[in-house]
This record gives structure tokens, C-alpha cells and sequence, in this order.
């Protein structure tokens, strides 16, 4: 597996752009250079992320999200863990 995060990811199941394998790694997102925790699904090359709206869900169940604009930085937070780990050796 790379060390870089896919350009597209999804925390759906249902959707086409989710990888369990690669969310099991922990992916953080830093957007417009601020750390975030409430990423939904995110776009590097189209520079956008999807955030819940509250606790508002539709008529499926589903979280209602929107989407904001920006620069988008993906990275695997267990690397953090790792590169820390090496550090204290």
C-alpha cells in the first residue's frame, strides 16, 4: 500500500468511493491548513470536503452534509504514530 492517500475517499459504505482498508489506516484531513475531524468525504483534485450539518438527516437516514471549498491535504495517521514510535528509539 502507498503512503499517500487516495485522491477521493468516502466514509459511505454505499458509496462508490469508499475503501475500507485505507480508512482502517486513519486518514486526517487538513483543510485550508486547519485540522478537521468532521470529514465525510473529500476530493483533493476538485479541492472540496463534505461536513455533517448537525444532527439533520434526510428522508433515508442519511446525514445531511455540504460542501465547502478549499485546499485539501490528506495524510495517514498511523504514519504520525509511526514516525513518533521511530523518534523515541
Amino acid at each position: 500500500m502507498s503512503d499517500t492517500p487516495p485522491d477521493h475517499l468516502s466514509l459511505n459504505p454505499s458509496s462508490p468511493h469508499f475503501d475500507a482498508e485505507t480508512l482502517q489506516r486513519g486518514v486526517g484531513i487538513r483543510f485550508r491548513g486547519a485540522e478537521r475531524q468532521d470529514v465525510e468525504e473529500y476530493s483533493v483534485s476538485e479541492g472540496w470536503i463534505r461536513v455533517q450539518v448537525g444532527k439533520t438527516v434526510d428522508r433515508k437516514g442519511q446525514p445531511l452534509t455540504i460542501k465547502l471549498k478549499g485546499e485539501v491535504e490528506p495524510y495517514f495517521t498511523d504514519a504520525d504514530a509511526k514516525d513518533a514510535d521511530a523518534k523515541e528509539d
